[in-house]
């Protein structure tokens, strides 16, 4: 297999066999959390190979025990210090999103471990996403003040019932038969299993999707969620996660948590009470608008929305949250405002409401030949980044 990275120190390698392409997140000891430098490898691999007539599939894995735990949160914090210095990343990463969900080439996801956020954003939407007993799902962003992104309020949202706004708004793990259950994965395949099914289908040396499907389900096994499992309670979650307000669905969940039998519910709600008030409902909102919008439409909301909050806009908690939680560790954030009731509809308004046309995110049209137009680059922001680097150096001077 040849290589087209060839330092084994790149946090993305990239490797070639026949008419296969095989990816890897590199940075196992970061549990292969997304930077930069990922976003900007992985857009150019998959651009380049879509466009590439002689590849024809292509598998994308994580190296150590981590297929991605997500964004990288520290990069995120060490941003504060700057005006918009995440800009170029938040912006690459949602339109590398767009092209993942739309990829013309066939996508086969090997998640082995930890799968989280953004992590996970690069593997659900894939033809054959492939999980095992060790794999671990989440999504937790509303944890530390954040929202529901890198397409989530999309996948979410056409979820089973009100399942997307109950996982969203607690952060509840899933494993990998529930995935499988849920839809947020396709087929269940033992760990051991993991790398001779890799090179079969190098051996396959096709992009055949009949002949890619024989081999996932020769290495795969039917799998049910266990009895306790979370997905076996969907008609409380449905209940309670159908309100209309976070405060109402606490209510909920607090009244059912009442009941014998309903024990799992304590510990969810704890967290609950613990994450952002601003995360939750900024979260609520958007997997709810989810439901009617197109990917495209989620996804330029998403952006809108992690720039507002990177900016500060109604609330810095995701910076009060990363902090807790990747820099002092000491678990205990200063939530401001720090009551579901100060989290106004007229603050929401603020962060949702869109930006000029220009400084939208630049999503290429359906049927658009184009398809891969509207790159960070091609927008208007590298030239307004540099007009106010040039404001500041001429108003030091």
């Amino acid at each position: 297999m040849a290589d087209v990275q060839k330092n084994p120190e790149q946090v993305v390698i990239g490797e070639e066999s026949g008419h296969v392409r095989l990816i890897t997140l590199n940075r196992p000891r970061q549990l292969n959390v997304i930077s930069s430098g990922v976003v900007v490898l992985l857009a150019e691999l998959l651009e380049k190979w879509e466009k590439d007539d002689d590849v024809e599939l292509i598998i994308i894995k994580g190296n150590g025990r981590a297929f991605s735990a997500g964004g990288d949160l520290k990069m995120f914090y060490e941003g504060k210090k700057y005006d918009d210095y995440c800009l170029e990343v938040v912006y690459r990463m949602y339109w590398l999103c767009y092209h993942i969900h739309t990829y013309k080439k066939i996508q086969v996801g090997l998640v082995h471990g930890i799968c989280m956020g953004g992590g996970a954003s690069l593997i659900v939407p894939a033809k054959f996403s492939l999980v095992s007993e060790k794999t671990v799902f989440a999504v937790p962003e509303a944890s530390f003040g954040f929202h529901t992104d890198c397409s989530f309020s999309y996948i979410l949202s056409r979820l089973p019932g009100h399942l997307g706004e109950f996982l969203a708004l607690t952060g509840a793990r899933l494993n990998g038969k529930e995935m499988i259950a849920a839809g947020l994965a396709t087929h269940f395949v033992p760990t051991e299993k993991f790398t001779e099914l890799e090179k079969r289908l190098l051996d396959v040396n096709s992009g055949d999707e009949h002949a890619v499907r024989k081999v996932v389900e020769e290495f795969s096994i039917e799998v049910h969620p266990d009895k306790e499992s979370i997905l076996n309670k969907l008609s409380v979650i449905d209940k309670c996660f159908a309100e209309d307000s976070v405060e109402d669905i606490i209510k909920s969940f607090e009244t059912e948590a009442l009941y014998e039998g309903n024990g799992w519910i304590a510990p969810l709600l704890k967290s609950m009470k613990c994450f952002s008030p601003t995360g939750l409902k900024i979260t609520l909102r958007s997997v709810r608008l989810g439901r009617e919008q197109t990917l495209g439409e989620c996804l330029k909301k998403e952006f809108r929305l992690t720039m507002n909050l990177l900016r500060s806009v109604i609330s810095s908690d995701p910076y009060e949250g990363i902090r807790s939680i990747s820099i002092d560790k000491d678990n205990s954030p200063k939530w401001n405002p720090s009551m579901l009731a100060e989290v106004t509809d007229e603050k929401l308004d603020l962060v949702f409401k869109p930006f000029s046309e220009e400084l939208e995110l630049q999503i290429p049209a359906e049927g658009d030949t184009h398809r891969w137009s509207g790159k960070y680059e091609d927008s208007s922001y590298p030239s307004l980044m540099k007009a106010k680097q040039a404001n500041k150096i001429n108003h030091h001077n």
